[in-house]
């Protein structure tokens, strides 16, 4: 099997139906992963009890979680439900299933403990993260056009499950923010004179050839270095890597003394989300601004402050006294 050749074609499938990059990534991960299981046999000669079977292999050797089987799952469902046109159907195939953990959290206190002992670039990112609620990719993603100073707010386009939400903007970071929206600019500029710009959606590129030079298409927070677009191969900039404040924040947090939590990224969104219902916001809001499609996922911060027992008394404090 001409394997790259496969891989190839099924890039293109996805790329002319306007698949995200990072979906691209994962589906053709699994999908090498698969035939690779398989001794590099085509998938079109395998069906059903061959995806069983290597999910079963992923839940019982690999000991992956459920969500990352189900990744899988959608990466084959894709595969032969819409590529090669030969459906699984029913699988029956029921996903590993462990005990929730609840969220790590910091409280406000410790936020300021981290930021405290971060640069400032970085410091403005985990601003960011706990003062919106956004996700790590969301905000380095941020382009100039998402900030509206006046509103206070900020919008995320296709954000998790491609969908696009408007969250808060606090009012302390406006300074800050606008600083870092005029350096964009000035390397925007330079990058410019060199025929160079943001890297840019494909099909925005396509129809707007000249939009790389408009500052709104500018990101918030660009790379050091440029690279060639993965669809286009056209040189650019583009966003700042997730690695880089990943690294930074293992540094501030063991510089703030709380290495004993796992802190990742993500403590600042479970933080924002804890904080806001802890103040007393109402739990739709805060679906609203996470971007949850349930509110039962929303819940989970419930748990986390303890509000699922309100108005439950202890029995130790009904005994007579």
């Amino acid at each position: 099997m001409a394997k790259s050749k496969f891989i190839q074609e099924i890039r293109q499938y996805m790329r002319l139906r306007d698949y995200s990059i990072r979906t691209e990534h994962t589906y053709l991960y699994w999908i090498r992963f698969y035939i690779r299981f398989h001794r590099l046999q085509h998938p079109s000669e395998l069906g059903a009890p061959h995806v069983m079977q290597f999910l079963s292999y992923l839940a019982n050797q690999r000991d992956i979680t459920a969500n990352t089987q189900r990744v899988a799952l959608n990466s084959f469902a894709f595969l032969y439900n819409k590529f090669l046109g030969q459906p699984l159907g029913e699988l029956g195939f029921t996903l590993a299933s462990r005990p929730k953990h609840l969220p790590t959290v910091l409280n406000s206190k410790e936020v300021g403990q981290i930021l405290a002992h971060s640069q400032p670039r970085e410091r403005l990112i985990f601003s960011l993260l706990y003062g919106s609620g956004l996700r790590i990719s969301e905000c380095l993603r941020l382009r100039i056009k998402d900030l509206n100073f006046e509103a206070s707010t900020l919008t995320v386009f296709d954000g998790k499950g491609r969908k696009d939400r408007v969250t808060l903007l606090a009012n302390s970071l406006t300074a800050l923010c606008d600083d870092y929206v005029q350096k964009a600019i000035a390397l925007q500029a330079s990058d410019n004179t060199q025929g160079i710009g943001p890297s840019l959606p494909d099909a925005l590129g396509k129809k707007y050839p000249s939009a790389y030079r408009e500052p709104a298409w500018m990101f918030l927070f660009p790379s050091s270095g440029l690279c060639r677009h993965p669809t286009s191969n056209i040189i650019c900039r583009h966003h700042l890597d997730a690695s880089v404040p990943r690294k930074a924040l293992k540094r501030s947090v063991h510089q703030a003394g709380l290495s004993a939590k796992r802190i990742t990224c993500h403590t600042f969104r479970h933080s924002f989300a804890t904080e806001l219902l802890r103040s007393g916001r109402d739990i739709r809001t805060v679906q609203e601004l996470l971007g949850h499609n349930d509110v039962s996922t929303t819940q989970i911060y419930t748990h986390v402050l303890g509000q699922h027992f309100a108005g439950t008394t202890s029995p130790l404090d009904l005994l007579p006294q």
